[in-house]
């Protein structure tokens, strides 16, 4: 696999099932000469009818990400790579988590969402528990999922409880929208604090999705860390 030049961003995306939000986001990021490589992720944006487990992302992302390169991951995006650096610290140059999940909690509302995705379609029919569904995956995208992928998504959160944050030694950014309720920002200081080698920028006005919120701003931020 070809090196990747200083100027290559690797992003992969949160729990969507379309990329085309990005494209704002995108288009500012490749006007300042910065290559843009977005993943499309299995299940997601890609076609897979198979069950994934936090293990077969990570594994996934480094098949696909060169050793050395910068990459960003967005909510379940960043928990993919921050599973991925705990594995295998030295295989980015540089790691930008943006509103990352991978931060364990316990919480009703988490709970619940566990044991829905594990029960299935039924329940999800009912308005207040497909409500609890788009708050947490922070997508509207969420009620089209296959019976793989609310399997998947179990299998995500599941996952946070044995993520060990302090194996994490790549040089991360953390980017974090101070309007953020789907990851909130507390969790964004969990990681600051745990992660050892990080920064920590949080952002008036953002959301758990800022390449909608605010592309202009997002590019901004990240450009910043590409310097």
């Amino acid at each position: 696999m070809p090196k990747p030049s200083n100027k290559t961003l690797y992003i992969i995306h949160g729990w969507a099932y379309s990329v085309e939000p990005w494209t704002k986001t995108i288009e500012l990021l490749e006007q300042n000469d910065v290559k843009v490589k977005m993943l499309n992720v299995p299940g997601l944006t890609s076609p897979s009818k198979r069950v994934w487990t936090i293990q077969d992302y990570a594994d996934w992302a480094d098949k696909n990400i060169p050793d050395g390169s910068v990459a960003l991951g967005h909510s379940n995006g960043g928990r993919i790579l921050l599973n991925l650096c705990a594995k295998k610290p030295n295989k980015l140059k540089k790691l930008i988590l943006l509103d990352s999940a991978g931060v364990y909690e316990t919480s009703k509302k988490r709970s619940i969402l566990r044991a829905i995705a594990k029960l299935g379609a039924p329940l999800k029919r009912i308005p207040i528990v497909s409500k609890v569904f788009h708050k947490l995956t922070g997508s509207m995208d969420y009620h089209r999922a296959p019976e793989n992928m609310k399997k998947t998504l179990a299998n995500m959160l599941e996952s946070d409880k044995s993520l060990v944050l302090a194996k994490v030694t790549t040089p991360t950014a953390i980017l974090w929208g101070e309007n953020d309720t789907v990851t909130p920002p507390r969790q964004a200081h969990i990681l600051k604090r745990k992660l050892v080698d990080s920064t920590l920028s949080m952002h008036e006005g953002w959301t758990h999705a800022p390449y909608i919120s605010d592309p202009s701003g997002l590019a901004k931020a990240i450009m910043k860390e590409l310097k």
